[in-house]
């Protein structure tokens, strides 16, 4: 059974930052408007811009890099999993190689906690949650940025096809490979953090991938091959469906002249006393005196 955790699946996925940094060129190239979604997410928090920030799942530094641009005296903090995704992170002494479910850090140390697009891949979900919580001071923000679950519908459609033409005859349920991030959605993650933090509030970043040919498409999709892979059913093979998704998506592009796919991102912030929330508890805490 296809498990999106799975620690092999996730080993292979970040065996170093290329994957990742052809689906960031890929948003960054083809998504239609052209917005900066780093800056944008951050924007949606309230900051000072003093203040200590643990980046979780931080990668090569491409938060990083978009924080200290915008507020230079933030005093950042950098944790992944795995060692070969810090190389090229610009913030070496500042970063450590560590496990989301066990901080290496205090109680209580954090302002903010960024989670990035990475809470869909550690093993047990509200564990973390529960550690970035612990690691946050009272009045500190957990920011986290995830899918919807009705991301790419198209792409999903084209995959489907491939693997319906390819499957041998009698195969049950075919479906698309599902993406890491059916975990953890800007819909069930909205629940989740609910469950341990006062108030949640939920940004969304409708927008559109526009295609002019099939070649991003099929690098996109290889880029999370170890995901997708693992979820063809038996006698289906990567290649051969990564051969009929451009090949659908050359007759569209001939039609079209562009192939158009609907994303949704968004941004899930969460907090017992701070930000958003902050104004409201104070007003609260007037009219009971």
């Amino acid at each position: 059974m296809f498990t999106p955790n799975d620690p092999d699946i996730i080993h292979n996925l970040f065996l170093n930052d290329e994957a990742l940094r052809i689906r960031q060129d890929t948003h960054d190239r083809f998504s239609v408007p052209r917005i900066d979604f780093a800056a944008w997410a951050l924007s949606c928090l309230q900051w000072r811009g003093d203040e200590r920030v643990l980046d979780v799942g931080c990668g090569p530094g491409r938060w990083h890099s978009t924080l200290l641009h915008q507020y230079p005296s933030i005093d950042y903090y950098g944790l992944d999993l795995h060692s070969n995704m810090l190389v090229n992170h610009p913030a070496q002494p500042l970063l450590t190689i560590g496990d989301a479910h066990d901080l290496p850090f205090s109680d209580h140390m954090f302002d903010v906690v960024m989670a990035n697009h990475m809470l869909f891949h550690v093993q047990d979900i509200d564990t973390t949650i529960d550690e970035f919580r612990r690691v946050l001071k009272p009045e500190g923000v957990l920011m986290t940025t995830t899918n919807s679950a009705h991301n790419l519908p198209e792409l999903q459609v084209l995959m489907r096809r491939a693997i319906t033409l390819l499957a041998p005859p009698g195969t049950p349920h075919v479906q698309p490979p599902q993406p890491a991030s059916t975990r953890f959605t800007l819909e069930s993650g909205t629940q989740q953090l609910s469950r341990h933090f006062f108030a949640v509030v939920r940004h969304d970043l409708p927008s559109l991938f526009v295609f002019p040919s099939a070649d991003p498409i099929v690098d996109y999709l290889d880029s999370a091959r170890s995901v997708n892979e693992s979820q063809l059913p038996p006698g289906v093979y990567w290649k051969d469906v990564l051969m009929i998704v451009r090949e659908q998506a050359d007759r569209l592009l001939e039609h079209f002249g562009e192939l158009v796919i609907n994303k949704l991102n968004g941004v899930l912030i969460a907090t017992d006393k701070g930000d958003f929330i902050r104004q409201y508890l104070e007003y609260q805490s007037h009219s009971e005196k």
